[in-house]
């Protein structure tokens, strides 16, 4: 049998300082972030303290990626988790290592009692989408408009701002999908969708070719996504294309009798 891409992989939590530091590294390195941008040491150790941790992905002594996981609290009593980031290297991406991380937060946090973790993310980056929608299992309800402020860095220098907005992805641990696809099995929704939102192919091209365009995508895709929360949808599928990728949308009520939700 061919050894799978992580086979060699490790994940353990990060407990020492050299170890939050690289961790530190790893984000200059992957999001070209300044440093006022960048979750420092002091944080992810304050997190742990708090009840978060930090799993790193390992190959020999050396880090390849991690994902820094914090606790939090909704309806006043309920604690679940909140994946605050993740960062695999650029030589270990695309290889199975962000799925072995993500697999490996939900153990842990089924471990420690959790039944829920919620994170966001672009809605107009393609592969984030189709990772967290088909190959995890999430699903989305809410959009945020510019959740982190028009100044987030990740912008080119031809923009003066673009908006940092954000699809809030809710993991629910147990669900029959998750479960099979934590099993590596197939968990096709096998529904036909009640809506689509088609976004650019290639964003960050976009975003450097043309700005101007790239705001007024943004703002299509907005518009859209709040008009289909708005009809009760909920989105849980993501169809890859070369030239018109799309977001998939689904009667909520049919999701939650299918034991998606």
């Amino acid at each position: 049998m061919t050894p799978s891409k992580t086979d060699d992989i490790v994940v353990r939590e990060c407990t020492t300082i050299d170890e939050f530091d690289t961790c530190v590294r790893l984000q200059r390195e992957v999001f070209g972030l300044p440093d006022l941008e960048i979750s420092p040491r002091r944080h992810l150790i304050v997190s742990r303290e708090a009840g978060g941790w930090t799993l790193a992905a390992r190959v020999g002594d050396r880090i390849v990626g991690f994902v820094h996981h914090l606790t939090a609290v909704r309806n006043g009593a309920e604690i679940f988790g909140y994946s605050h980031m993740m960062a695999v290297a650029a030589d270990y991406q695309n290889k199975g290592v962000g799925a072995r991380l993500k697999w490996s937060q939900r153990e842990r946090a089924i471990s420690e009692g959790r039944t829920f973790i919620k994170w966001t993310w672009d809605p107009m980056q393609a592969r984030n989408a189709y990772f967290n929608l088909n190959r995890l299992g999430v699903t989305v309800g809410s959009y945020a408009a510019n959740f982190y402020g028009t100044d987030y860095p990740i912008s080119p220098p031809s923009l003066d701002g673009i908006d940092s907005d954000r699809l809030f992805a809710s993991w629910k641990l147990h669900t029959p999908r998750v479960a099979a696809l934590a099993a590596r099995q197939s968990a096709d929704l096998g529904l036909k969708p009640a809506a689509s939102i088609a976004i650019p192919p290639s964003w960050s091209r976009l975003l450097k070719d043309n700005p101007a365009e790239a705001r007024v995508e943004q703002l299509r895709v907005r518009s859209e996504f709040q008009s289909a929360f708005d009809r009760g949808l909920t989105c849980a599928a993501f169809e890859r294309s070369e030239e018109a990728p799309r977001y998939l949308f689904y009667e909520t009520a049919q999701l939650a009798a299918e034991g998606i939700l």
